[in-house]
């Protein structure tokens, strides 16, 4: 079965415009409590402006962080092989092959069962999950 590459994922428009939106908004945060303590804010205004600022941008940045990773993630994810089971009616003869276009269970196929030259049925379709062994190393 040929494995075309799976196409790149890329960030959402809508999610880049918040993000950059909250930056933005964290950048002049961040300016306008430096600007009011340059001024000797006697009020504790330049503390408010520049923590939420502060947290503004620190919190941007790590939805960004986030939502890159996932896509990362999702893109870096290979498609595991389908499989058919092919089976005779008659005798229970079972043979298991790669999944053709157009396979559906209980479709008659072209295929003869080599014991009793009966033709035979898909019986089921499944993903073989693979997993990847985890290796593990100890640190002393």
């Amino acid at each position: 079965m040929n494995q075309t590459p799976a196409p790149t994922r890329k960030l959402p428009p809508l999610m880049i415009l918040v993000v950059m939106i909250a930056l933005l908004l964290a950048l002049a945060s961040i300016y306008l409590g430096m600007m009011e303590l340059f001024n000797n804010d006697p009020h504790g205004t330049a503390s408010l402006l520049m923590s939420i600022g502060m947290v503004t941008l620190a919190v941007s940045t790590y939805m960004l962080y986030q939502t890159r990773r996932r896509i990362i993630r999702l893109v870096s994810m290979e498609m595991q092989p389908l499989s058919s089971t092919v089976q005779c009616q008659k005798c229970g003869f079972k043979n298991i092959r790669e999944f053709k276009r157009g396979d559906y269970v209980f479709k008659e196929t072209d295929e003869t069962c080599p014991k009793d030259s009966q033709k035979m049925v898909i019986s089921a379709i499944y993903r073989e999950v693979k997993d990847k062994e985890k290796v593990r190393e100890l640190s002393y």
